[in-house]
């Protein structure tokens, strides 16, 4: 049985050392990749290099599933990670980038990136409230 994990800000900001650790990993493999695939010509050596590398990053991936969190930058160059969360009584992703020092935007689970907006400030007042 699949269930969501719902994280309220300050449990989603708990887990950003981990969450960080894992993205700049993911990061870093692929600018490998990407370095290994323009250089040369390729050979079979090379090309089971990368897909051993891949199969790296999809372990990282599956690492931020376990603790409750999405990849979600199919360009694997700035690192976003979405925390499903609720918000004003709705469903909504907690909105991280790594470029970001702490989390505080959230998206619409519909709107994705492009909706971002900031985390309501009661959301941090209290910490320990129970999202609603």
């Amino acid at each position: 049985m699949n269930f969501t994990k719902y994280f309220t800000p300050d449990e989603a900001s708990k887990t950003l050392p981990y969450v960080k650790r894992i993205v700049r990993d993911i990061i870093n493999t692929s600018e490998f990749i990407r370095s290994l695939a323009t250089q040369g010509e390729k050979d079979e050596f090379k090309n089971l290099e990368m897909q051993t590398l891949a199969k790296t990053i999809n372990n990282y991936i599956k690492e931020l599933e376990e603790v409750g969190c999405y990849y979600k930058d199919w360009n694997f160059t700035i690192g976003l990670v979405d925390f499903p969360s609720i918000i004003d009584k709705k469903e909504a992703m907690l909105c991280w980038r790594s470029d970001e020092d702490e989390i505080i935007y959230y998206h619409e689970s519909q709107s994705g990136y492009a909706g971002r907006k900031l985390i309501p400030e009661e959301y941090f007042l209290n910490k320990e409230k129970v999202l609603d």
